[in-house]
């Protein structure tokens, strides 16, 4: 059976996940010319919470649903994080759109919420019944929204190098085949950065083990293409896990590598990640760090 992300979504990996690609967004905002935001493992747009596959395993209890309910004691916070009220007035936005409480926005819905006018995004989601899900949530946006049923690890050599010269790669792939995915993520990441060397390039990772995690990405950092006069591209890690990162339980964390990540990112990451964990691992088992990577 394909991965089907309504098992997982609104769950604490969908949050970290979230608040930061918005984040982004935001960042790559500050200058006036656009960007292209290039999603390569889309999914459906928005899901149903109360579907059979969401309810089966509850997971957005310990995601989505904690962090609304931490909304009525922010006050509390001597700083609580403007990027955690940005995520949460536009999912709060999509909802009222969509007269439900129920549903919850995927990385397409919470993009097209961000970005502006002089800005492009792509969606690209290889499975054909997500992909139509995909497509019927898009089909009144305006011709600089595309959503593709293909390959997306092998797409970027088409939208790469693109006319803006400035772009944000989401690469968020299901891990279904942990191995494989894996050395995908690498090659994609080093594709695009040899297209567009100051592409912005958000990866999704799972944290299983620590071990493992720390060695892709040491890995990873190794076989990229050294930027011109630079002596390595920059990298930022961010990750959270509520579980112990070692317990081989199954998913202890959620973990993104941000290249070329913008100005201060690393600082506002350092806000409010630790919030995100305060909030989310209610057995305070887990942890959270930003760390910049050799």
């Amino acid at each position: 059976m394909k991965y089907r992300h309504v098992f997982h979504a609104g769950n604490f990996a969908d949050v970290h996940k979230h608040v930061t690609l918005l984040a982004l967004i935001r960042a790559l905002s500050r200058k006036e010319k656009g960007f292209l935001l290039l999603d390569t493992h889309a999914g459906r747009g928005l899901y149903d919470l109360q579907s059979e596959g969401a309810r089966k395993t509850a997971e957005s209890h310990g995601g989505i649903a904690l962090l609304e309910a931490a909304t009525l004691e922010a006050a509390r916070h001597d700083h609580w994080p403007p990027e955690i009220d940005d995520y949460l007035a536009i999912v709060k936005a999509i909802r009222r759109e969509r007269s439900s409480r129920r549903v919850y926005p995927g990385s397409p819905m919470i993009a097209l919420a961000a970005i502006r006018p002089q800005d492009r995004a792509v969606f690209i989601e290889t499975q054909a019944e997500e992909h139509a899900a995909l497509h019927r949530l898009l089909s009144r946006e305006s011709g600089r929204i595309a959503a593709e049923c293909a390959d997306g690890y092998q797409r970027i050599r088409h939208w790469l190098p693109n006319s803006e010269r400035r772009a944000l790669v989401l690469i968020d792939p299901p891990y279904e085949d942990t191995t494989a995915d894996f050395r995908a993520v690498e090659a994609t990441a080093c594709e695009t950065l040899r297209r567009l060397p100051n592409a912005v390039v958000a990866i999704w990772y799972p944290i299983k083990h620590e071990r493992d995690t720390e060695e892709w990405r040491n890995r990873l950092i190794s076989r990229l293409p050294k930027p011109p006069d630079e002596a390595r591209t920059p990298a930022i890690s961010s990750d959270l896990w509520i579980h112990p990162p070692d317990s081989r339980v199954g998913l202890n964390g959620s973990g993104l590598l941000i290249l070329n990540p913008p100005w201060q990112l690393a600082e506002q990451m350092a806000n409010w990640l630790p919030i995100l964990r305060e909030l989310l691992d209610t057995e305070r088992t887990g942890g959270a760090t930003v760390r910049s990577l050799p």
